[in-house]
């Protein structure tokens, strides 16, 4: 039967802090005390108040404790009771206008227990209110429930006094059956999130992720709930253990329980009607709204969750939308679209600036007899309509597959590539490079895009939008070689040679596809090792995949060393030179939540946590500060690396010559990428399937606007003009 426990009214509202937590000479209301930095001066209650409380039909258990400030005003307090110590801040015969909803000021209508309320605020019609401390100017109206206890955590994964490990909450990323868990804490970043899934074979590491997070917050009892200036909570059936911040929006909730919002006048959170929120942080600037149900979660900053959405087990990262679909056990970066009702993802590490098409199930079908599995997708990726994945799948950046079921596992290490089935053969299709072929528009936008959708306010981790940059070049490098060794298997095979070194192999294929020998169009090139079965796998295209693959690392390569140069003012040849003393092998990068750092600095990081260099948390904020304000040298390091690689000499051997030649090529292909834009946006005013719904051009035009007026081409004309002028400015005084 259920334990109803039967204790005196007289202790209503007392007694929240067990006696064995509280510490000697310290009573229960001293974290209270400490929360509560309102710097309001109470007062206990004159005569006049009290007769007037009283006649207002108010009750309290002791009214000796109910304290209120100057300028409080008893007429309106109506129809409440009090239990506990109660504080209450100024009330003074106004109303607070919300979203043109008018609340009178003062409480009304309610059960408050043991409560701190600032000045000004509205309380109607809670039913129950305990342990809060409420800002100043708060509305809160028709509330069922609103209670804390002494034990709550806000979301954070800690383990109060007294309490078994076994309470602690974690949250079971990329892997379902919990072998990646981390535990939430409020502030986490998505490259915290990923460190600590990563490394499962480094048992020392972990435990410092587990010491650090349970240092964030204290593990005291005692601590109440928090309602925030301006913040305004109404309609809502329950909310338990949470901390809401400043200027939030609260409304037609069911459930928010052990819940952090972050929330400030600058960056408003709000959650909506019908959501049911539990174990959660829930970061600045976060809307949640229209059924949402999220268990085991933490939301960075500028987030969004709406139209019924289910995020279950999973970091979701900053400027992310997801909305009317389920996303369980998953590590998501930020810049991550996902907007369609039947789309799916579990068990995945997504790693930014993706996007999941309508009807994807991306990692739900279980092919072991565990769930177990897991998806790796880099930056860029984009599943299409009704595209089914196996666990366990990994794709390189960019990567976009078209509609279809993927019945059996894919490695697919080829970059800014289009997967596909070929029914009639039954094969795997794989065309390498295919969005600078086909649709610069959308890459060169979407990069736009991220950029401008950033609205983090305390940019802690610099994230990279470029879809060229130091991750994607060393896996274009990586694809070259791919395709110089299966172009020259496909040769020897065509040739009767069945058998060939990998050598050979890559010495042949660089042979023909470098010379653009036509026979390389006539044969059919294989992939190995891309898809778990034994259907062919075909690369499309190859040639002109080697020509883009080359086309974009040289202008990575030339445009980073230009630009360097121009922003840190070198003036000449000798002084480029002495940037980079001696040539250095191409260094592996690695993606900590959107922030590209050298591997070498990643093991760097672990050392130091694990020899207790750094004890914290914010000790490895500052690591991603550091990074970030060394990025640009160190991506100039790896162009200068890469340099030989695209047929010049290293950087010790360049002339000025050669510098106007990697300007020249700068301009010339900044100026192709811009024409290709221009095409790939054009299509859609000239295919006649496009065009059939619209009566004529006109009709067309006023629908969806003329081309000529599409503002980010034209903005991408405008940049070119002043990037020309700038670049052309900078080499004539490098030249002199």
């Amino acid at each position: 039967m259920n334990d109803i426990k039967k204790i005196p009214v007289s202790s209503l509202g007392y007694n929240f802090i067990p006696e064995q937590f509280i510490p000697k000479g310290e009573d229960e209301y001293y974290l209270r005390n400490h929360q509560n930095r309102s710097g309001i001066s109470y007062r206990n209650l004159t005569s006049y108040e009290f007769e007037v409380l009283v006649k207002n039909n108010n009750t309290s258990d002791n009214w000796n404790n109910v304290l209120v400030s100057e300028n409080f005003n008893p007429d309106l307090v109506r129809n409440c009771k009090f239990f506990g110590l109660v504080r209450i801040g100024q009330l003074q015969p106004l109303y607070l206008e919300f979203h043109s909803v008018r609340f009178p000021v003062g409480l009304y209508n309610s059960t408050i227990i043991s409560c701190d309320l600032g000045d000004n605020v509205v309380v109607d019609n809670v039913n129950y209110i305990s342990h809060y401390i409420i800002g100043n100017d708060a509305i809160i109206v028709n509330v069922n429930e609103m209670v804390c206890t002494n034990y709550c955590k806000f979301g954070n994964g800690i383990v109060k006094d007294g309490e078994n490990e076994n309470v602690r909450i974690w949250m079971e990323l990329c892997n379902e059956n919990g072998g990646r868990a981390v535990i939430p804490f409020s502030g986490m970043l998505p490259g915290d999130a990923y460190l600590w899934t990563r490394n499962r074979d480094d048992k020392k590491l972990l435990d410092k992720f587990k010491e650090f997070t349970q240092k964030q917050l204290e593990p005291k009892r005692g601590y109440y709930g928090k309602v925030g200036d301006r913040t305004v909570i109404k309609n809502c059936k329950m909310i338990k253990d949470t901390w809401i911040g400043s200027d939030a929006y609260l409304k037609g909730a069911n459930k928010i329980k052990n819940v952090t919002v972050n929330s400030d006048a600058k960056r408003k959170s709000q959650i909506g009607e019908g959501c049911e929120i539990v174990n959660g942080i829930i970061g600045y600037g976060c809307r949640i709204f229209y059924g949402v149900k999220a268990v085991r979660f933490v939301m960075a900053s500028n987030s969004q969750l709406k139209y019924g959405a289910r995020l279950i087990n999973s970091y979701l990262g900053n400027n992310t939308t997801i909305s009317c679909c389920e996303v369980l056990n998953s590590l998501i970066f930020p810049s991550h679209e996902q907007h369609h009702n039947n789309s799916f993802l579990c068990a995945a590490l997504v790693m930014g600036q993706s996007n999941i098409a309508a009807g994807a199930t991306i990692g739900s079908n279980h092919n072991s007899r565990a769930a177990d599995g897991e998806i790796i997708a880099n930056r860029g990726f984009w599943p299409g309509l009704c595209v089914s994945l196996k666990h366990n799948s990994k794709f390189a950046s960019f990567t976009i597959l078209a509609k279809g079921d993927y019945a059996y596992e894919l490695n697919i290490p080829l970059p800014f590539s289009l997967v596909g089935i070929e029914e009639h053969t039954n094969s795997l299709t794989i065309m390498p490079a295919y969005w600078f072929r086909y649709n610069m528009y959308a890459l060169a936008r979407n990069a736009s895009k991220y950029a401008e959708r950033d609205h983090r306010t305390f940019k802690i981790q610099r994230l990279e939008f470029d879809y060229l940059a130091p991750d994607t070049i060393n896996e274009i490098i990586a694809a070259l070689e791919i395709l110089e060794e299966m172009t020259g298997a496909a040769w020897y095979r065509n040739s009767g040679k069945l058998k060939s070194t990998v050598k050979a192999n890559r010495e042949k294929g660089k042979a023909l596809l470098t010379s653009q020998d036509p026979i390389v169009e006539t044969l059919e090139i294989l992939a190995t090792n891309f898809e778990n079965n034994s259907r062919k796998v075909k690369l499309l295209k190859t040639q002109q995949a080697y020509h883009h693959y080359r086309e974009m690392l040289r202008f990575y390569v030339y445009e980073t060393i230009l630009l360097f140069c121009k922003d840190n003012s070198i003036s000449s040849l000798q002084q480029l030179k002495k940037l980079v003393k001696t040539e250095n092998n191409i260094a592996q990068w690695e993606n900590i939540g959107g922030q590209l750092i050298l591997k070498e600095k990643v093991e760097e990081l672990k050392r130091a946590i694990k020899n207790n260099t750094i004890t914290s948390w914010n000790g490895i904020r500052t690591f991603y500060k550091e990074m970030g304000m060394a990025y640009d040298v160190n991506k100039f390091t790896h162009a200068c690396a890469c340099l030989p690689l695209t047929g010049n000499l290293s950087l010790q051997q360049l002339t000025i010559k050669d510098l106007l030649m990697m300007k020249e090529e700068v301009l010339s292909m900044k100026n192709e990428i811009l024409q290709r834009i221009l095409a790939s946006r054009a299509k859609d005013y000239e295919n006649p399937f496009r065009k059939m719904t619209y009566a004529n051009t006109n009709e067309m035009n006023n629908v969806i606007g003329k081309l000529e007026d599409n503002s980010f081409i034209l903005s991408q004309q405008k940049a070119l003009v002043s990037y020309k002028k700038s670049l052309e400015s900078f080499m004539r005084k490098f030249n002199t």
